[in-house]
């Protein structure tokens, strides 16, 4: 969270990792199943929360856009991996001492 706003969650980590993979925000939506707007909203609120834009973006024309990540958001995206990791890292025994519960 940064102020009201969510700045980085698993559904904007999915975008911009569809946007480091297809090099288009366009592309990136289509693959999330989401509208244009809805993804590129998605990425105006993650880039008022940093310092530094998350995403170069050019403007499309009859061949589209493109838009890649910057190094603060291969830097971002970094760490929230790194971060996702330890989380699931630190609560694997007590992961596993639930799963004994089930049925």
């Amino acid at each position: 969270m940064w102020g009201n706003d969510i700045a980085l969650g698993p559904g904007k980590v999915d975008l911009i990792k569809h946007i480091q993979n297809s090099g288009s925000i366009l592309r990136a939506a289509r693959a999330m199943n989401m509208s244009y707007m809805r993804a590129w909203k998605l990425l105006k609120t993650m880039e008022n929360c940093f310092k530094r834009p998350l995403v170069r973006k050019s403007r499309g024309g009859r061949g589209g856009g493109n838009a890649q990540l910057t190094e603060a958001g291969q830097k971002a995206l970094a760490l929230y991996e790194k971060m996702e990791n330890e989380c699931l890292n630190a609560a694997t025994k007590t992961w596993e001492t639930l799963v004994r519960e089930l049925k």
